[in-house]
């Protein structure tokens, strides 16, 4: 009876549909995992290419950036993240506009001084040309 009851269960799951990404997907994915890295290093020249001209950048805190702030804040430590992770991604894409939302946990070194945060974040995306660029951000604390 037991092993019926195994033998049925992985035919279930192995006929089961799996959604698999779709190209739009994978790129945004690929986008935010360099959107990740780069914050991590303060890599400027990556930070510039994944974000659009119109950045609207929102922190928990109520804080909006631009493009320019948003960068600048990395590169001079006054955001400096010592680990960063993403976790809980979901995405949502509408033609050329996507919202990724994800759970993001960190240490940080702000300014020289360490600390922790853990945030939610609501991403939108827009496709420019044939790439992805984050368009906005909004943080909110959990």
């Amino acid at each position: 009876m037991a092993k019926s009851f195994l033998i049925a269960f992985f035919v279930l799951i192995s006929i089961s549909p799996v959604k698999s990404q779709t190209k739009s997907e994978k790129q945004l994915s690929a986008a935010l995992e360099q959107l990740r890295n780069a914050m991590l290093n303060a890599d400027k020249d990556v930070l510039e290419k994944v974000t659009s001209n119109q950045l609207s950048y929102g922190h928990s805190s109520g804080k909006i950036q631009t493009k320019s702030e948003f960068i600048s804040s990395l590169v001079t430590k006054e955001s400096d993240f010592v680990t960063l992770d993403f976790s809980n991604v979901t995405t949502v894409v509408s033609g050329k506009t996507a919202l990724v939302r994800h759970q993001l946990q960190a240490q940080t070194a702000d300014s020289g001084k360490p600390g922790t945060v853990k945030l939610g974040i609501l991403l939108v995306w827009q496709k420019q040309g044939s790439a992805w660029k984050l368009l906005g951000r909004q943080a909110y604390k959990i």
